[in-house]
């Protein structure tokens, strides 16, 4: 698949069927987000992959993430304030990112999670003070087949570029 297809294709998914992620996928995963660009190449981040069942069902008692136990992979996305206090949130979300794009191109669904109870979840992985969690990251499986052309039409539903794209200057378009 091409990035820009990967793109496309890419949606949230809140439905994992059963089927364990092969180790050669998630390997192809984790080495996207460890080749993701930071700010003075400094790669603030560390990712924590869960698969216990038992903390996976913990995890899935925040608000908005009662799917993770179900989700056969959780990737914590911590990154490190003390090694890039300034960049270490939006070094982490690239390479969480890349993760995405990749899971997508490997037939995986994902979706990312910004409500957990972050005290909860670095007592249950024993996450230290000076890694912040900034996201997790629902690999798996989608418990329905993924339609590729449904999501194109469905992409149809996003802001079109003239909306969210000036040149040069705030709100003058693009007379190309």
């Amino acid at each position: 698949m091409e990035v820009f297809d990967a793109v496309r294709a890419r949606r949230s998914v809140r439905g994992y069927s059963s089927t364990p992620v092969p180790t050669d996928k998630l390997d192809r995963i984790l080495e996207s987000g460890r080749l993701a660009p930071s700010a003075m190449n400094l790669q603030p981040w560390h990712f924590i992959i869960v698969q216990d069942a038992g903390k996976r069902e913990e995890m899935s008692k925040a608000r908005y993430a009662k799917f993770l136990k179900e989700s056969p992979v959780v990737i914590v996305g911590c990154g490190d304030k003390k090694s890039s206090p300034k960049w270490f949130v939006i070094d982490t979300t690239i390479a969480l990112q890349n993760m995405v794009l990749t899971a997508t191109s490997e037939g995986l669904g994902t979706c990312w999670i910004g409500s957990f109870d972050e005290n909860m979840i670095r007592k249950l992985l024993k996450i230290p003070e000076h890694l912040a969690i900034v996201a997790l990251l629902a690999v798996g499986y989608p418990r329905k087949k993924l339609d590729l052309a449904a999501m194109v039409v469905k992409s149809g539903s996003r802001r079109p570029v003239e909306e969210i794209v000036s040149v040069e200057e705030y709100g003058a378009k693009d007379e190309r």
